[in-house]
């Protein structure tokens, strides 16, 4: 069974940085399409940040400039580098895996901003 695990968030002050990781039990873990999502109280949960096997990453307009999403194939993680972070940014982040019909999700982790 896929399991992702996440790692990395907790409490920091605006302006600070945060990096998440998120180490999948995936086999051919390249192939995949990893992306990086996050749900505020109260709201939808949103893409931040998409990076495919084959193409051009993404990010969220909100994040553009201050968030980097990368991968490390030899190890199965993705990575989400978050700098100057704004209180707005405060929520739950999940990484997410997919592949045609499969998809997988972690199973979150917070992320606060706050003075």
């Amino acid at each position: 069974q896929v399991q992702l695990v996440e790692s990395g968030g907790g409490l920091v002050q605006p302006g600070g940085s945060l990096k998440l990781s998120c180490a999948a039990s995936v086999s051919i873990f390249k192939v995949y399409t990893v992306a990086w999502y996050r749900q505020a109280p109260g709201k939808q949960r949103e893409l931040v940040a998409r990076n495919p096997n084959v193409g051009a990453t993404i990010y969220a307009d909100s994040v553009k400039g201050r968030f980097t999403i990368s991968r490390d194939n030899a190890k199965n993680t993705v990575y989400l580098q978050m700098n100057s972070l704004k209180p707005e940014d405060t929520a739950v982040y999940y990484c997410n895996l997919r592949l045609a019909i499969q998809e997988y999700w972690g199973q979150g982790t917070q992320v606060t901003v706050s003075s």
